[in-house]
């Protein structure tokens, strides 16, 4: 249970609202900050405006999948005032509080470490980000059939990346039925792309690999989809680009070339936001519980 702890929510989309609907449960005191317009009403939940004294006494701040911009804003659904977070805020909250959310820009980091306030960036842990990985893959995929003319079954599906999210939509193409191939970088990842039966390539030939592929799902965040590459692509390729804002495709030379690209980064909040904002819940819970226990223990 999370009797006594204090949570405050800043901003967010639909995944906010199944931590906050977690929480409550627990018995957590729940403040909301820049959910003005949300109409859904929670029981036991106070809403206030983004101030050094609102923030006073709390045991965690949970900001949205990306906490703020470089200037500090941070984006709300349901809210159409500005909320910015400042020097001042971090700075009215107790020392044993943490700041989570799911990535954090430097403005963020800065801010946390010069108040020594604990930051935890929740897509970095192993567990969210393979749990994430999976409306990722389904969201990728369902993309994929909105913008062919063709089956995944028995198309030629190439992942870029084997990482978390690589290898759950690697697999779940090949169940499918599609022939996949895989960009790696590392031997072992080599070695264990061969073991799930997937042709397995190193992202350096990948110029030399794209020259059957109808899709082409990238998970690597820098640029890897080159216009060298685009231009081996045949015209009816889908490029599908997970990565976080830029991506890893020059997009300008893909709609030059005529190549369908889709920029599609934080899928599971779009397409699964229930699922993800659980995933969100579940672990942040888990670090509150633990955190609450250790201070019990030495007082």
């Amino acid at each position: 249970m999370l009797t006594g702890i204090q949570v405050a929510l800043i901003g967010g989309d639909a995944r906010q609202l199944e931590v906050i609907l977690r929480c409550t449960e627990l018995d957590a005191s729940v403040l909301m900050i820049g959910f003005d317009n949300l109409q859904n009403q929670f029981s036991g939940i106070t809403k206030a405006d983004l101030t050094p004294e609102a923030l006073e006494g709390m045991d965690a701040v949970i900001l949205p999948a990306v906490g703020t911009d470089d200037h500090g804003n941070v984006e709300s659904l349901f809210s159409s005032q500005e909320l910015k977070l400042l020097d001042e805020h971090i700075a009215a909250l107790p020392k044993h509080a943490k700041v989570f959310t799911g990535m954090a820009k430097p403005y963020l980091r800065n801010l946390c470490a010069q108040h020594s306030i604990a930051l935890v960036e929740l897509f970095d842990r192993d567990d969210v980000a393979i749990y994430n990985s999976i409306p990722t893959a389904e969201g990728a995929i369902m993309m994929a059939i909105q913008n062919t003319d063709i089956t995944i079954h028995g198309s030629v599906s190439m992942v870029l990346g084997f990482g978390r999210t690589g290898v759950t939509l690697a697999r779940t193409l090949q169940g499918m039925g599609a022939k996949v191939k895989v960009g790696v970088n590392k031997p072992e990842y080599f070695a264990r792309a061969t073991e799930m039966g997937m042709n397995p390539f190193y992202t350096k030939e990948l110029m030399a690999n794209v020259a059957q592929a109808d899709l082409l799902f990238n998970t690597i965040p820098s640029m890897i989809v080159t216009a060298q590459v685009i231009a081996n692509l045949p015209h009816r390729a889908l490029i599908i680009d997970l990565a976080s804002k830029p991506g890893g495709t020059d997009f300008r030379f893909a709609e030059k070339r005529g190549v369908k690209a889709l920029l599609a980064p934080g899928l599971p909040g779009i397409v699964a936001p229930k699922t993800a904002g659980r995933i969100i819940a579940d672990t942040l819970i888990r670090i509150i519980m633990e955190d609450a226990e250790k201070r019990r223990k030495v007082e």
